[in-house]
């Protein structure tokens, strides 16, 4: 849950010292169109990319291109989690694997990235954004920013990955868009239960009378989010709540139509063996769904698989040779972008 991870991630939040070593190691490109892809053959070409989305919002990212000779027709996208951002080295690492599997792996930033940025500046006046003052159901317009970008480089299809809250937008991206050029969804230690909390009624209050005020990102003291995130993630669509149908009829998964992928660690804290069947059987019961369901467990990985990357890619690569296999069945070979 998302108010439940973030006092364990805001420690992570040094890692924002790391961007000066991860700039020093990948040239910087400013990409709101497509690149040229200028590789050599058995080469892994990292750069900087950045895109930006229809509400003027822009968002930098990563890219990681695999050696000519083992490119594949899908390129992968991974969304960040709660306090993260794209440049976090477990990303990075997961990238640099996925590359080596043939995979474009694209990490990219959404407005809610870090526990706070300045999201944007129309007309002079600051917009925050972030995990305190960021509005996470907006977060579908960066989604779609960065799949036009896989698009614009010549991906007809994605794989779109979330991690941990992340998790949470992609699925809800999908289910609200039914995009057809995302061939399968993963979902990277993201929530496994139905979030049943009932916020103190007095931090709604304060909430309300916040955002009546004209005072959006006064933050509310007890979840310490501004009022407007805190507003947004109280008042998610119950099937977004209750995603997998666990407890009701209502089920946001009900409207994905994609193949399907959960991920979990076995050290994690977001859920375990048993939580992933459940899942699955409760998928089952449901009259529409995703064409098909698949979990994975990542023996010994934490919440961020650390020193796990390496599976973590392979897994992901493996499901996702599955997706190409069944597009040539359907369409012939497909063509190199």
């Amino acid at each position: 849950m998302i108010l439940d991870h973030l006092k364990a991630r805001i420690k992570m939040a040094v890692v924002a010292a790391a961007v000066v070593t991860i700039c020093a190691a990948l040239p910087i490109e400013r990409s709101f169109a497509a690149q040229a892809d200028n590789h050599k053959a058995g080469e892994i070409a990292e750069r900087i990319v950045q895109v930006q989305t229809k509400d003027a919002v822009a968002d930098a990212g990563a890219l990681f291109a695999p050696p000519k000779n083992i490119a594949k027709p899908f390129a992968v996208i991974w969304i960040h989690g709660a306090s993260l951002n794209f440049y976090d080295p477990a990303y990075l690492a997961i990238g640099r694997d996925l590359a080596k599997h043939g995979y474009t792996f694209i990490t990219g930033n959404t407005r809610m990235h870090d526990l706070g940025n300045d999201e944007a500046w129309p007309g002079g006046k600051r917009i925050r954004g972030g995990t305190y003052w960021g509005i996470p159901s907006e977060q579908v317009r960066d989604i779609a920013a960065w799949i036009d970008f896989a698009e614009g480089l010549g991906f007809k299809r994605i794989v779109l990955v979330g991690h941990s809250a992340g998790a949470n937008a992609v699925r809800e991206y999908q289910a609200q868009t039914n995009d057809p050029r995302v061939a399968g969804l993963v979902l990277a230690s993201g929530d496994v239960r139905p979030d049943t909390r009932v916020p103190p009624a007095e931090w709604v209050s304060t909430a309300k009378q916040d955002m009546a005020d004209g005072k959006p990102e006064e933050l509310v003291q007890g979840p310490f989010l501004s009022a407007a995130t805190f507003l947004d993630i109280v008042n998610r669509p119950p099937e977004f709540k209750d995603f997998f149908g666990e407890l009701s009829a209502g089920a946001g998964v009900s409207r994905i139509r994609c193949p399907l992928l959960v991920i979990l660690g076995t050290d994690g804290d977001v859920g375990n063996e048993e939580d992933l069947e459940r899942i699955k059987s409760s998928v089952k019961r449901l009259p529409t769904r995703p064409s098909r369901v698949n979990t994975a467990l990542i023996q010994g990985a934490d919440h961020m698989y650390d020193r796990h990357e390496d599976r973590v890619a392979e897994v992901i690569a493996s499901w996702a040779d599955t997706l190409l296999s069944a597009n040539t069945e359907r369409s012939g070979t497909p063509k190199n972008p």
